[in-house]
């Protein structure tokens, strides 16, 4: 149960702690690549280290590793940029509802039988996003809702890496993927900052280090989490969890404030969350 409550904790502590720095950070990219070193060093922390010679799966951990590294850091540029445009409460409820595009994967690739509830989420959680997109909406705001549904497909399909991992992957080297996921993600984010002739400062420095350590761990008692309780247990005390407490925090620390329709869309997400995983 601890380690249920902690992932909830290290997952909501990444978006509020996003949200706090984004006045104080100039360098986007250069943030991103501080927080995956801390990440990745992390991971190899906990790992022991790198050693090939341990076993056969160490091709799979680092090939695996290094798509989920570059899905890692996508999806992490689009849930910036979601809680600039859309808030806090909303980027939080849209990635988490990436959670229809594991069970979608899981359906299709390792043609796994959908249960009536899950059926049931799926079509609840496309009727959130349309209701998000038909008819009025807030002004200022609806050129920037379709990053929402993008942010939804790339956090899926970041997620769906993991779920591949755990059921074709080397069990014991977990920690060895999560150092080759956050590694390709610290030198994508680096390239990007060479390209882009950023520099990482003392607010990116400084940034980067608190985001890091969060979302580093919001993976690790993640795993910590499935490996003592079951999975349908796990994901949606996580998911609807996480999305209540971003949306407070959104409220009580940054004064957003949902319209009605976002905060309809956001009660009928819960449902799905809740559907998809029974």
């Amino acid at each position: 149960m601890l380690s249920l409550i902690l992932a909830i904790l290290s997952s909501a502590a990444v978006s509020v702690v996003m949200r706090t720095g984004e006045a104080r950070i100039r360098g986007t990219m250069g943030m991103f690549a501080v927080n995956y070193a801390v990440c990745a060093c992390l991971s190899l922390a906990f790992a022991g280290g790198i050693r090939p010679a341990d076993t056969a799966g160490m091709a799979f951990a680092a090939g695996l590793g290094l798509i989920s590294g570059v899905l890692y850091l996508t999806s992490f540029a689009f849930l910036k940029f979601n809680i600039h445009y859309n808030g806090l409460a909303m980027a939080s409820t849209f990635m988490k509802l990436g959670v229809v595009i594991t069970t979608l994967i899981a359906i299709f690739i390792f043609r796994e039988q959908p249960k009536l509830t899950q059926t049931l989420g799926i079509l609840l959680a496309a009727a959130a996003i349309l209701m998000l997109h038909a008819g009025g909406g807030e002004e200022g705001d609806r050129r920037f809702l379709w990053f929402l549904p993008l942010l939804t497909l790339c956090g899926g399909v970041t997620d769906a890496m993991a779920n591949v991992y755990e059921k074709m992957g080397a069990p014991a080297l977990k920690d060895t993927y999560l150092a080759f996921t956050f590694g390709a993600a610290f030198v994508c984010a680096l390239l990007m900052c060479l390209i882009r002739h950023e520099k990482a400062g003392k607010a990116e420095l400084l940034w980067g280090i608190l985001i890091g350590i969060p979302n580093y761990f919001s993976s690790r008692f993640l795993l910590a989490a499935l490996a003592a309780l079951p999975a349908v247990v796990v994901y949606p005390v996580i998911n609807a969890s996480v999305i209540l407490l971003t949306a407070a925090a959104g409220r009580c620390f940054f004064g957003e404030r949902p319209g009605r329709r976002k905060l309809a869309a956001m009660m009928v997400i819960l449902a799905a969350l809740i559907l998809l995983n029974l």
